[in-house]
């Protein structure tokens, strides 16, 4: 395998793992608990609009630590994944996903790497992606990878700020977050999701107009983004949301369209409170992303 793999992998994954994990966390949060108090609150929603519904949704969601998360996603003909796992926001982004490539141009390379599923552990500060033995032949033994998050903001201009700022300040709620912000928001009705009753919220955001609004970006980065989004054909994108009665999202649908295709991302999202445990990748065993990016040469 070619040195240059190593390192076009490497770039992927590191957009790939933390789009991954900002998707499965940016906007959802689902159902623990089934007390009084939540049955009451989840029948005064009923009596009031979308907006100050999804206001109680993303009070309730703020108070929750952690959850178990399954996700699919698809963007264009890069690739198709899919996500399993669970993740704290208490203190930052935290949790271990595995992730696994179904499609698309990612999934390609990761055969290359003589495997299409990975470990992603998140941190605070950094991320890490554990790769097969044949990516450990080419990075002198070493599994896993590194990615801080300071790495990342340098990676891609304004996307890559965007990155590192929605890696380590996003919340659970940040698709009611979006939704309220755009304004657009209407109730669709009720529905049963895996044996929960549910209602269903629709609307739809301008991305880059949102970003801003939900992130802490400079101008000089929000512009940068919003340049890049515009050549990747991003412009609206179409969230739905479910939440039970207990004010907890417990299914999230975000749809777009990228300049290479369809974007799509689907998660569920459960056992709230989950104990969280994550800790760093023996350093022996671990390459660092800038050390890589730096050794590899140019494709």
């Amino acid at each position: 395998m070619k040195t240059t793999t190593v390192r076009r992998v490497t770039v992927s994954i590191a957009v790939a793992a933390a789009l991954t994990g900002a998707a499965a966390c940016s906007g959802s949060d689902s159902g623990g608990g089934s007390g009084e108090d939540g049955k009451s609150a989840g029948k005064a929603k009923a009596q009031v609009n979308p907006i100050a519904a999804l206001r109680t949704v993303e009070k309730s969601t703020d108070k929750a630590d952690s959850a178990k998360v399954e996700s699919t996603t698809t963007m264009g003909t890069l690739m198709s994944m899919e996500a399993d796992g669970a993740l704290g926001w208490a203190d930052g982004l935290t949790g271990n996903l595995t992730i696994t490539y179904t499609g698309g141009t990612m999934a390609d390379q990761m055969r290359q790497m003589g495997t299409t599923s990975m470990e992603a552990r998140y941190l605070p500060d950094a991320y890490y992606a554990k790769m097969g033995d044949k990516f450990a032949e080419q990075s002198g033994g070493k599994h896993w990878i590194k990615y801080a998050y300071d790495d990342l903001a340098d990676l891609a201009g304004g996307s890559g700020a965007y990155m590192k700022d929605q890696m380590q300040n996003t919340t659970p709620n940040q698709s009611v977050k979006l939704l309220l912000a755009s304004g657009d928001v209407r109730k669709v009705g009720e529905e049963n999701v895996r044996g929960e009753n549910t209602t269903h919220y629709s609307g739809t955001v301008d991305v880059a107009d949102l970003a801003g609004k939900s992130s802490n970006l400079s101008e000089k980065q929000l512009a940068d983004m919003k340049r890049q989004l515009e050549q990747a054909g991003v412009t609206t994108e179409k969230i739905d949301i479910w939440v039970n009665d207990e004010d907890l999202l417990v299914k999230k649908v975000e749809k777009g369209e990228l300049a290479t295709g369809s974007m799509s991302s689907t998660a569920y999202y459960s056992d709230y409170g989950v104990k969280v445990s994550t800790e760093e990748p023996p350093a022996a065993d671990t390459a660092d992303f800038k050390d890589l990016m730096q050794t590899q040469p140019a494709a």
